[in-house]
This record gives C-alpha cells, sequence and structure tokens, in this order.
C-alpha cells in the first residue's frame, strides 16, 4: 500500500505516524467537511441542497486514506447525530439520519472508504487515475442518496430531484478534487506519475 498525503505531509513536518497523528488527521478531516457544508445553496424544486460536503468527502478519503479517511467521516457524522451544527446550513441532530438526505450521509461513509482504498493503491497521484476514483466516489454517494430518496418520494421523482440537478456541479467538484490532489502531491514531492 503507498502512502497518503495525510501521513506523507505529518512524515514531512516531523509529526511521524502516530495514535495522535491519526486522531489529528481524523479530526481535521471531520472539521474540514462540517466547514464545506456550510457551503449550501438550497434548490427550490428538492429538498437536496446543493453543498461543499461531497468535495470534502472525496479529498479526506484521498486524503487520509480507507480506515482514517472513514473514520473522520463516522466522527462527522456522529457530531451531527448528538446535535452539533455540522450538516448542510448548520443542522444537525438524528432528525437528518430520518430524513431525505440520509442516504447522502451514509453515502458518504463508503465513498470516504472506497476512494481512501483507491488512494492507499497509488490512484490519485495524477489527473488519469484521480478522475475516475473521484466519479466512483461521487457515484457511491448518489447511488446511496437517490436509493433513499426514491424511498421517501419514488424513483423518477428521487433521479430528477436528487441527481439530474447535480450532475453538473458535481462534476466540477470532481474535476476540482482531481486537480487539487495530484497538484498537492506534486507541492510536497511525493508525485508518481499515473
Amino acid at each position: 500500500m503507498q502512502a497518503t498525503i495525510g501521513l506523507t505531509v505529518a512524515e514531512r513536518i516531523g509529526l511521524g505516524r502516530s495514535k495522535v497523528v491519526d486522531a489529528m488527521l481524523v479530526i481535521s478531516g471531520a472539521a474540514l467537511v462540517s466547514l464545506l457544508a456550510q457551503v449550501r445553496i438550497p434548490l427550490p424544486f428538492t429538498p437536496v441542497p446543493i453543498t461543499g460536503q461531497t468535495f470534502g468527502v472525496l479529498l479526506i478519503g484521498a486524503g487520509l486514506a480507507a480506515r482514517r479517511g472513514a473514520a473522520s467521516l463516522a466522527l462527522y457524522l456522529a457530531l451531527g447525530a448528538a446535535g452539533l451544527p455540522v450538516f448542510a446550513g448548520g443542522s444537525g441532530g438524528l432528525a437528518r439520519f430520518l430524513g431525505p438526505t440520509a442516504g447522502y450521509l451514509v453515502g458518504f461513509l463508503i465513498a470516504g472508504w472506497v476512494v481512501g482504498w483507491l488512494a492507499e493503491r497509488g490512484w490519485g497521484r495524477g489527473l488519469r487515475s484521480s478522475v475516475p476514483m473521484f466519479l466512483i466516489g461521487q457515484a457511491i454517494i448518489y447511488a446511496f442518496g437517490v436509493a433513499w430518496l426514491a424511498a421517501a418520494i419514488g424513483p423518477t421523482a428521487a433521479v430528477v430531484e436528487g441527481l439530474l440537478p447535480f450532475l453538473p456541479l458535481d462534476a466540477l467538484k470532481v474535476g476540482l478534487a482531481a486537480a487539487v490532489l495530484p497538484s498537492t502531491w506534486r507541492l510536497i514531492g511525493g508525485l508518481d506519475p499515473d
């Protein structure tokens, strides 16, 4: 398995590898997704807003690897479930896990793990592997989110309200994440071209 950005940076600044470093990375990842969740654009025709969460989820998975990325996203979800205002629009509470966007929240955890698993295997060091890695992560988020939404409003409405309006901006987020990750590798001097 290859190192990911989180551990590489920690080693380069002299922190090394330890449980404390793992905890710092996990907490930092949860904080980043919490901040990006506050970037929210509500759409009048759907209960699902456009947020920065997915961008954060993809980068956290790729940057922290499967175990740490999933732990970071589990922490994020736990903080939200506990009522802290970490979800989109400063919301939180268990009700979010019963509402129309609950599937997307669960998808974040799975996508973070899968993207991290791929990053551990060398994906994401260049544009050619970053784009498919992030597309896979985004597809996982959609699969869980749209499936949950379909149970509430029906499959056709779920696709129309929970998938189609988001494709252009999520494609932009995937492209941005796919540019940021290899650029960060180049910046820290750990790029293995693909």
